[in-house]
């Protein structure tokens, strides 16, 4: 459970506790706003609803200007956020397959969850195919172990990729989060006019 567990604010039992909770909030809310159905998730990519893409719009947002707030008055330290490492050919290959996985599927792993959860056929059956791959991949890893760790970039964030600082980064991003909140709405508008 992050740094509650580490600081000694929760213990492991509690950190494994809180990690449930929070876990069925956010099903419960995924749930709420329609994302256990394959329809509205694949809608983004037929351009007839973009709710999914607003919503993971806004978390980013929130999230990367909350981050930049609380390390401004010094409530957290930035330097010390854990960043993964970076292998650009395996980020783009995954990157493809789950993309495919989503417009096939019309689900991403936790909304498949979610779906399977509250007793969605085609969810169950995403969630069956999301484990057969993880069992193939991690049976097959060292035909890929090679190519996986291609061309390693380290732990490096986005913004010392482009050489700019985080709050220049972050004002773009809400810049072009707007931009992609307009442009969204218009499309939803013309697909919903042909519709009817």
């Amino acid at each position: 459970m992050g740094p509650l567990t580490e600081f000694g604010i929760l213990n492991h039992e509690g950190g494994i506790l809180a990690a449930f909770i929070i876990g069925i909030a956010f099903g419960f809310i995924l749930e709420q706003a329609g994302f256990s159905s394959s329809r509205k998730m694949a809608g983004v990519f037929y351009g007839y609803d973009f709710v999914v893409l607003k919503v993971f719009f806004t978390a980013a947002v929130t999230g990367a200007a909350g981050l930049l707030f609380l390390n401004y008055f010094e409530l957290i330290d930035l330097s010390q956020i854990y960043v993964n490492r970076f292998f650009p050919p395996a980020a783009i290959a995954g990157g493809v397959i789950m993309g495919l996985g989503f417009i096939i599927g019309g689900f991403c792993p936790g909304t498949s969850v979610c779906a399977a959860a509250i007793g969605k056929i085609d969810a169950m059956a995403f969630v069956g195919g999301i484990i057969i791959g993880i069992i193939i991949f991690a049976e097959t890893f060292p035909l890929f172990k090679n190519f996986f760790n291609m061309n390693p970039k380290g732990n490096i964030k986005l913004t010392e990729l482009l050489g700019i600082k985080d709050g220049i980064f972050v004002l773009f991003f809400i810049i072009i989060a707007i931009v992609v909140f307009f442009v969204s709405s218009k499309i939803e508008k013309k697909v919903k006019k042909v519709e009817y």
